[in-house]
């Protein structure tokens, strides 16, 4: 089983904090997706024929698509694979994209999973993330959604900047909880380079942000999901029994995926390859016939890093056993390594299992980066 990822470069403005490779001007639209498409048939073999479990539209806002393109784009790709009976179909969203004509439109694609944008329940946190929606049309999207019978959906939420205090951290999960979603995504605020919130913040024009405010609203975020039966299935990832995003789970368990688009990244198991993140060059390559990415072949000791990184962010942990099958005994210098956060409570171990504990959440890239080889 093998996913695939459509990166649709285009949003309506940008947000303060994202440094994903997007563009405001709709203006090369078409010639972009005809070369999503070109793309897709030159990667038909990437992934040796494998069947295709999950499909993913991320951006960038798919949402600005309409159904036919996104029917264009899934058509294309049941051409040239086998696709599972019950692939998982994921459209990213914007709420202030998610009106009545748009979801109708949705449900007339094979899109069955929906993942929106929320990010805050208050206006003012919204403005001061240059978000285009706004609090009512969070909510309500959620709700006309759920309406026209999409039942699968994950809303994302941020928390750990200024304007949020622990009170209206409360009160954004306490929503989200009554609007009945079976998925979460939730994520630190991080301060990435590039970004208007970088350069504000070395202007003075913005706070930086506080790690003792995350890691509380992080614990209030751990313990509220628990409470409301909400599996932590991933660092940043929280869900009802059975309603995992399977297309995400994948990448933390190692599976192949092929990335379409620009600056879309595919990983097949001994190499990974990533587009160009410029929409000209991207269009340019894909009119020569020419796939316009660079590859990296992992070594060991990339592919054991790889392992290590990704599942001890899950709930599934670090199988001691797999480790070994990347590169024999490789479980013991962990092992030595792993001692002190034996002793921190950061780790626990059962069975040939390694798990990160409640605390050790908290420092769970730390820990991984301590036991790489």
């Amino acid at each position: 089983m093998s996913g695939i990822y459509i990166h649709i470069p285009f949003c309506k403005q940008a947000c303060h904090y994202c440094d994903f490779h997007f563009s405001t001007s709709l203006k090369y639209k078409d010639e972009l997706l005809q070369s999503i498409i070109k793309e897709i048939r030159l990667q038909k073999n990437y992934l040796d024929n494998e069947t295709i479990e999950t499909i993913y539209f991320g951006g960038g806002t798919p949402s600005l698509l309409s159904d036919n393109e996104i029917n264009l784009i899934i058509g294309t790709i049941t051409g040239l694979h086998t696709v599972s009976a019950n692939v998982e179909i994921t459209l990213e969203a914007n709420p202030d994209d998610l009106d009545k004509a748009e979801l109708t439109f949705l449900k007339n694609t094979e899109i069955n999973r929906l993942s929106i944008g929320i990010q805050s329940f208050f206006d003012d946190d919204l403005e001061w993330m240059n978000r285009v929606h706004r609090a009512n049309e969070a909510e309500a999207s959620v709700k006309r959604a759920q309406d026209i019978g999409f039942e699968n959906i994950t809303v994302d939420l941020i928390y750990g900047y200024p304007l949020l205090s622990d009170q209206k951290w409360k009160h954004n999960l306490k929503k989200v909880f009554e609007l009945g979603v079976p998925h979460v995504s939730s994520y630190s605020m991080t301060v990435e380079p590039q970004t208007a919130l970088a350069s504000f913040i070395k202007k003075k024009k913005q706070p930086a942000m506080d790690d003792q405010q995350s890691a509380a609203q992080f614990i209030l975020l751990m313990d509220a999901m628990q409470s409301q039966g909400f599996e932590h299935y991933e660092i940043s990832n929280f869900c009802k029994p059975g309603h995992y995003s399977r297309h995400n789970s994948n990448y933390w368990k190692g599976v192949k995926y092929l990335g379409i688009g620009p600056s879309a990244h595919s990983y097949n198991g001994e190499t990974r390859q990533w587009n160009v993140a410029n929409n000209g060059k991207y269009i340019h390559a894909l009119e020569l016939g020419k796939i316009p990415a660079e590859t990296e072949l992992l070594t060991e000791i990339n592919r054991l890093n790889e392992y290590i990184m990704t599942s001890l962010r899950t709930m599934w942990g670090l199988d001691l056993n797999k480790l070994n099958s990347i590169a024999a005994a490789s479980a013991t210098p962990l092992l030595k390594l792993a001692e002190r956060f034996f002793d921190n409570d950061w780790i626990s171990q059962k069975d040939d299992i390694i798990y990160l504990t409640q605390s050790g959440k908290l420092y769970a890239d730390h820990i991984a980066s301590e036991l790489f080889f």
